[in-house]
């Protein structure tokens, strides 16, 4: 290629650099030469410019592309395949699959895979609980559990059993329910053998073999070692009816009170 058709190309594709110099709000002088540092560029300089902004651009759209085909996370695991959107996100993840929990609690020793759990933990040795409900002013010390506590003012009930449809505001709630279709029963006790579907079950189960019970009742100090026995014993105090017949409208405090009179007066 001889001197004047370089010149000429390199005129060139200047020329088409200053447009764009025009539109990205480049320096451009009254004489068309790009302007850097308070000076004009010469044709060598002006071209390696070029060539740099050309690089610039390519990579603009790289990323543009990049982000296109991954849906806004160019960072996959290699482990699972889960996305993310920044380098430091996967970092965090990957711990899940190493094991690794390089956060320390300097009160009890527990340690964690992220920050944001140890920090949510030390809540546990402070009792800070700075997630308030504005409904009624209970307070939490995480707010997934505030979240999960809206339900009882929203009513909403997200999780719902696949076998039979009913519904239930808690994830933990639907997965003890699932085992009335199963027959699962995981939790053991190592007193007696005896095994239950839920945890809260084999706990209160427990107190069999303990003799603890730390259910009082406020009017008599009767103690019990449910929650469940002590509400129902409270019905002697108020009075309470809340089990109805439907045959004779005649009312009990207890449902296995209902359950007998149906037996032997209406069947």
């Amino acid at each position: 290629m001889g001197e004047n058709m370089r010149r000429q190309w390199s005129l060139k594709r200047v020329s088409v650099w200053l447009v764009d110099c025009r539109k990205t709000s480049e320096m451009v002088d009254s004489t068309n030469s790009c302007v850097i540092g308070g000076r004009g560029l010469t044709l060598g300089e002006t071209n390696q410019h070029f060539d740099i902004e050309k690089k610039s651009i390519s990579k603009t759209k790289l990323l543009k592309k990049q982000h296109r085909t991954t849906g806004g996370k160019p960072y996959s695991c290699d482990q699972c395949g889960k996305r993310f959107t920044q380098s430091s996100a996967l970092a965090a993840h990957l711990r899940i699959h190493s094991g690794e929990k390089p956060y320390g609690c300097d009160q009890c020793g527990k340690s964690f895979s992220q920050l944001g759990n140890l920090v949510a933990h030390n809540r546990i040795h402070t009792g800070e609980k700075p997630y308030g409900c504005d409904q009624c002013g209970k307070r939490f010390a995480h707010s997934a559990a505030l979240n999960e506590h809206m339900r009882i003012h929203t009513g909403e009930k997200p999780f719902g059993c696949d076998q039979c449809g009913k519904i239930f505001a808690y994830l933990g709630s639907l997965v003890s329910h699932k085992r009335i279709h199963t027959g699962e029963k995981p939790f053991g006790c190592d007193q007696c053998g005896m095994i239950f579907a839920n945890l809260g079950n084999l706990v209160s189960h427990k107190r069999i073999h303990t003799g603890e019970k730390p259910f009082v009742c406020d009017q008599c100090g009767k103690r019990f070692t449910r929650s469940g026995n002590l509400n129902e014993h409270k019905r002697i105090h108020t009075g309470e009816k809340p089990y109805g017949c439907d045959q004779c409208a005649k009312r009990f405090c207890h449902s296995g009170n209902l359950a007998t009179h149906r037996r032997k007066e209406h069947t």
